[in-house]
C-alpha cells in the first residue's frame, strides 16, 4: 500500500511538472506574440505617419497655388516647393506645371460639366522619419479651373433668398457664397443644381420681417425629376435635418449640397485687390480692377472718351451729345424716393456713332449728388450693332425691349438694375401707380449687380426682386434671358424693397441663357470665378 501511494505520488509530481511546463511554453508564446504586435502596430503607426507628413506637403503646395489664383488670378512664379519637419519626418515637396491652360469641361467635383480655362499641375510630396526606415510619396494631380461666372443661372456672393409671389421656374446652376433660402408664395421650380457654401434652409431668412407663404419648391434631381423639399408629413428636408446628407443625397442624387457635403465658396480672382464691388468702382486710389481701365468708351462725369486702334483716347462728347447718343434726363423714383438724374445712352444712336467700343465694353460713372440720384439708363436697345458690356459705379436703368433683335453677347455691371418697361413715362414718374402700368417687355442680357441685406425686420426683395421694378406689372409679363449674378451690396440705391406702393410684380417668364454654355457667346469682360481640385492621387512606398 505504501508503494503504491509512494508511486503515485511521484506520478503526480511528474504531471505538475509536465504542466508547468506547458504554461511557461504558452507564456513564451503569448509574450513573443505579444511583442510582435507591438512592433507591428509600431510600424503600422509609423508608415501611417509618414503618409500623413507626405499629404502635408501636398496640401502645402496646394494651398499656395488656391491663394495665389485667389489674389492674382495667375499661379504662382516659382511654382510651390520646398521642405519642412513634421512628426519627426522631413518632408519635401515640387511642383510641375503640366502645359498651357486649356479650355475644356471640368470632369470630376461638384462644379463637373462646367467648362473653364484648365491649368494643370502635378504635386508630388515625399516624408522619410528622420530616425526610422519609413517613408512615404505622394503625387497629387492638381487643377486650376477659371470658370465663367454667366454659366451660372444664380451666383450671390451673400445670403441667397428666393421667395416669389407668383409661380417661378429658375433653369441652370443656383450658387451662393453664403446661406440659401428657398420658399414659394405660390410655387418654385429649381431645374438645375442648387448649392450653398454654407447652408441650404427652407423659409424665410431670419430677420427679413416677412410672414406667410409656405408652398411648394420642387428641385429636379439627377435623373430630371422633380422632388419637393417638403416631406410628406409636412415638415421640411434642409440643413436642419439631423440626416441632412445621407437623406439629401437620396432625395436629389447630389443636386442640392452644401457644406456638409464639402461645397466650398467660389473666390472672384477678376479681383486682385479689395472687394468685387471694384470691378465698378472708377480706377484711381489703387483700383487695378476697374472696368474703366478695359473699357474701349468710357463716359466720365459727363466726357466721353473713346479709344482708338493705336490706344490713344479720343474726346468725342461734342459729337455723342450733338448726334442725341448722350443726353441728360430726369425722373422720379419712388423705392429710393429721389429724383433721378440720367445720363441717357441711346444704344440706337451709338450703333451707327463711329464710336461703338471695338472692345465691346462701355464705362459710365457720374459723380453722386446729395438729395438726387445719379444714374445710367439705356434706351432704344433692342438692337446692338455688337456684342456689349456696359459697367458703371452708378445705378443703372433699362427702359423697354433689349437685346431682342439679332441677339448678342450682353451684360450689364451695376450697384442696382431696374427694369423700365416699353410703356415707362418720366412725366408720369411723380404720379400714382395706376399712371404707371408697364407693358410686356423682353430684356436678353446677363447682369452683375447689388442688394440690400435683409436685417432689422426689412427684406431685400429676394432674387425675384434682384431686377428692381417701378410700375404696376400686374398681369404683365417680363421676359428675362440671362444670368443673374449679385455680388455686393448698393452704396447708392439703398431704398428699401417694399409692395404695392411703388410696384406690383410682373408675371416672371425667366430662364437661364443656355446659350451662355458655350464660350463664343460670353460678353465682352465676363468675369471668372476660381476652382482649384484634385482631380488624381496616388501614394507610393518605398523609393
Amino acid at each position: 500500500m505504501y508503494k503504491k501511494l509512494k508511486s503515485q505520488k511521484g506520478f503526480s509530481m511528474f504531471i505538475i511538472l509536465i504542466l508547468l511546463l506547458m504554461f511557461t511554453l504558452l507564456g513564451i508564446a503569448a509574450l513573443t506574440t505579444s511583442n510582435f504586435d507591438q512592433e507591428l502596430a509600431g510600424n503600422q503607426k509609423r508608415t501611417t505617419n509618414s503618409f500623413y507628413s507626405a499629404e502635408a506637403g501636398t496640401k502645402k503646395a496646394e494651398s499656395e497655388i488656391r491663394t495665389n489664383y485667389v489674389t492674382t488670378g495667375n499661379p504662382p512664379s516659382p511654382l510651390p516647393s520646398g521642405n519642412f519637419t513634421l512628426n519627426s519626418y522631413n518632408v519635401t515637396y515640387s511642383t510641375i506645371d503640366k502645359g498651357a491652360a486649356v479650355q475644356k469641361n471640368l470632369t470630376v467635383g461638384a462644379y463637373k460639366g462646367l467648362y473653364g480655362l484648365v491649368k494643370s499641375f502635378d504635386i508630388t510630396s515625399e516624408a522619410v522619419g528622420s530616425s526610422s526606415p519609413e517613408r512615404a510619396k505622394i503625387v497629387q494631380g492638381t487643377e486650376d479651373a477659371l470658370v465663367p461666372l454667366f454659366q451660372f443661372a444664380v451666383f450671390y456672393q451673400y445670403d441667397l433668398e428666393i421667395y416669389p409671389g407668383p409661380p417661378m421656374t429658375l433653369g441652370g446652376r443656383v450658387h451662393t457664397n453664403g446661406n440659401m433660402y428657398l420658399g414659394s408664395e405660390n410655387v418654385l421650380n429649381v431645374n438645375s443644381y442648387a448649392t450653398a457654401a454654407l447652408d441650404f434652409f427652407y423659409g424665410r431668412k431670419p430677420g427679413s420681417g416677412q410672414g406667410g407663404g409656405d408652398k411648394d419648391v420642387f428641385i429636379k434631381d439627377n435623373l430630371g425629376n422633380y422632388q419637393n423639399v417638403k416631406n410628406p408629413d409636412g415638415t421640411k428636408l434642409d440643413s436642419n435635418d439631423p440626416n441632412w446628407v445621407a437623406n439629401s443625397l437620396s432625395r436629389w442624387g447630389g443636386m442640392v449640397e452644401d457644406r456638409s457635403m464639402g461645397m466650398t465658396e467660389l473666390n472672384l480672382p477678376v479681383v486682385t485687390a479689395g472687394q468685387p464691388i471694384n470691378m465698378i468702382q472708377r480706377a484711381g486710389g489703387g483700383n487695378t480692377d476697374s472696368y474703366e481701365l478695359k473699357a474701349g468708351l468710357k463716359i466720365v462725369d459727363g466726357q466721353a472718351l473713346y479709344k482708338t486702334g493705336t490706344g490713344t483716347w479720343q474726346d468725342v462728347t461734342s459729337t455723342l451729345t450733338s448726334n442725341g447718343t448722350l443726353t441728360t434726363r430726369t425722373f422720379y423714383n419712388g423705392r429710393e424716393q429721389k429724383n433721378v438724374t440720367s445720363y441717357d445712352i441711346d444704344i440706337s444712336k451709338l450703333n451707327t456713332s463711329g464710336y461703338f467700343p471695338s472692345n465691346g465694353i462701355v464705362y459710365a460713372s457720374r459723380n453722386t449728388v446729395s438729395g438726387t440720384e445719379q444714374a445710367i439708363r439705356l434706351v432704344n436697345g433692342s438692337t446692338l450693332a455688337g456684342p456689349l458690356t456696359v459697367a458703371t459705379s452708378n445705378p443703372l436703368y433699362i427702359q423697354g425691349n433689349y437685346n431682342t433683335v439679332n441677339k448678342k453677347p450682353a451684360s450689364v455691371f451695376t450697384d442696382a438694375l431696374t427694369i423700365l418697361s416699353g410703356s415707362w413715362n418720366d412725366a408720369n414718374s411723380t404720379k400714382s401707380l395706376s399712371n404707371r402700368v408697364a407693358s410686356n417687355t423682353s430684356v436678353n442680357v446677363s447682369f452683375l449687380t447689388g442688394n440690400t441685406n435683409s436685417q432689422d425686420g426689412h427684406y431685400s426683395g429676394g432674387l425675384e426682386n434682384l431686377p428692381r421694378f417701378l410700375e404696376s406689372w400686374s398681369g404683365k409679363t417680363f421676359t428675362y434671358r440671362g444670368s443673374m449674378i449679385d455680388l455686393w451690396f448698393s452704396q447708392q440705391a439703398t431704398g428699401t424693397w417694399s409692395y404695392g406702393s411703388y410696384y406690383t410684380a410682373p408675371n416672371r417668364d425667366w430662364a437661364f441663357d443656355a446659350d451662355l454654355l458655350n464660350p463664343a457667346n460670353l460678353p465682352p469682360g465676363t468675369p471668372v470665378v476660381n476652382i482649384v481640385q484634385n482631380v488624381s492621387w496616388v501614394r507610393k512606398t518605398g523609393d
